[in-house]
C-alpha cells in the first residue's frame, strides 16, 4: 500500500482517481477544471495532475507547457484554492527536487521508465513515485524500475500501465499480465484515454483509435 498525502493506494483499497489537463495552458482555465473534477469526484479520492512541460511531444513544433517555474507556481494555485494533493511529471533529474517541493506525487513519464538517474533523483525526494510502464517494457521488467526508486528512498512506488507497442503503428492494452506484474508492485492504475492509440509518424500528435469499457468498476465499489 502506498499513501499519497493520507490516500490509501493499493490493492484492497477503493478506487483512486489521477485526473487533471494533459498540459497546463492557462491558469484560470486549470483551477476552472481542478474545481470541476473535485465537484464530479464526489467521494471518490482525487489527485490532480497537470503537466509543466510536455518534453516528450511528437513535434518539435508542438506546444509543451508553460515551464517549470510557471508552472510549479500553478501548482500551488491549484492546492491552495481546492486542497487537492498534486502530482505532475519529471524529465529530468535535476527536476526532481524542486517540484517535490510542491506536490505530492512524482510521476515518470513511460519514455523514461528505465533512466536510472531520473528514477534515483526522484526516490531520493522522499515522496512516492508513480512510473508509467514503457510500451516498450515487458510487464514483469518494471520490477526493476520500482526498485531503482525505492532504493533511493521513495515512499512508494506506483506502476501505471500505459499500453504496450503492437507492431510499429499501433498501442494496445494486455490485461493477461497484470496480475502478474502487480505482484511485485501491489498497486497499479492505468491510463485509459490514451494507453490504447494509434501514434501517427506523419502527424504531431498521438490519438485514441477506438472506444474502450470502463477499465475499473465504478467509484464506491473495491477493486
Amino acid at each position: 500500500m502506498v499513501r499519497v498525502a493520507g490516500i490509501p493506494l493499493g490493492e484492497g483499497y477503493p478506487l483512486v482517481l489521477i485526473a487533471g489537463p494533459c498540459v497546463f495552458e492557462d491558469l484560470d482555465e486549470t483551477l476552472f477544471l481542478a474545481e470541476a473534477l473535485a465537484e464530479a469526484a464526489g467521494d471518490t479520492p482525487l489527485i490532480f495532475k497537470a503537466s509543466f512541460d510536455k518534453a516528450n511531444r511528437t513535434s518539435g513544433a508542438s506546444y509543451r507547457g508553460p515551464g517549470l517555474e510557471r508552472g510549479l507556481a500553478w501548482l500551488a494555485r491549484v492546492r491552495a484554492e481546492t486542497g487537492l494533493p498534486l502530482t505532475t511529471d519529471v524529465h529530468l533529474p535535476d527536476q526532481a527536487a524542486p517540484v517535490a517541493e510542491v506536490v505530492d506525487l512524482l510521476q515518470i513519464p513511460a519514455f523514461l521508465c528505465r533512466q536510472t538517474d531520473l528514477l534515483q533523483a526522484a526516490g531520493a525526494t522522499g515522496l512516492p513515485v508513480n512510473i508509467k510502464k514503457g510500451q516498450f517494457v515487458a510487464p514483469e521488467a518494471m520490477a526493476h524500475a520500482r526498485a531503482k526508486a525505492l532504493e533511493a528512498g521513495a515512499a512508494g512506488v506506483i506502476l501505471t500501465e500505459r499500453g504496450t507497442a503492437f507492431g510499429y503503428g499501433d498501442l494496445v492494452v494486455d490485461r493477461a499480465p497484470s496480475p502478474g506484474w502487480r505482484r511485485p508492485a501491489r498497486r497499479s492504475a492505468s491510463t485509459p484515454p490514451t494507453a490504447p492509440s494509434a501514434p501517427r509518424p506523419s502527424g504531431t500528435a498521438p490519438a485514441a483509435s477506438r472506444p474502450w469499457p470502463r477499465p475499473w468498476p465504478w467509484p464506491g465499489r473495491r477493486w
